[in-house]
């Protein structure tokens, strides 16, 4: 498998389902154009609560939030490492262009190479 994913889990403020989709869409188009194969935003359906860990845990959901899922694919780590770094210095990206409707800070992200994709 030659291809590289970025990893994502966020809560977001369920009242602001409607701008995160729309932050999403402007983002994706941004990662697309610096080299991103594919970019999906999921909107949790059913993440429940565990006892030791889950993902609300991890991001710290708090009641009135949803948690979202994401991943970008890219074409190989090396082609990520470029595209994120460009990516993040495009005037889209900035807070006053696109801001991002929920709390960046309890973002869990991460970058993953493929072992078994069937």
């Amino acid at each position: 498998m030659s291809y590289y994913v970025q990893g994502f889990v966020l809560a977001v403020p369920t009242a602001n389902k409607e701008a995160f989709i729309q932050h999403a869409r402007n983002a994706a188009k941004v990662f697309k154009e610096h080299g991103a194969l594919r970019c999906v935003e999921c909107w949790g359906d059913e993440v429940p609560d565990g006892e030791v860990t889950s993902f609300p845990m991890a991001v710290k959901k708090k009641p009135d939030e949803t948690v979202a899922f994401a991943w970008l694919i890219w074409p190989s780590k090396q082609a990520f490492e470029t595209g994120i770094a460009k990516a993040m210095e495009d005037p889209r990206l900035q807070q006053d262009t696109n801001p991002m409707p929920f709390d960046g800070k309890r973002v869990m992200y991460g970058g993953f190479v493929p072992v078994v994709d069937e």
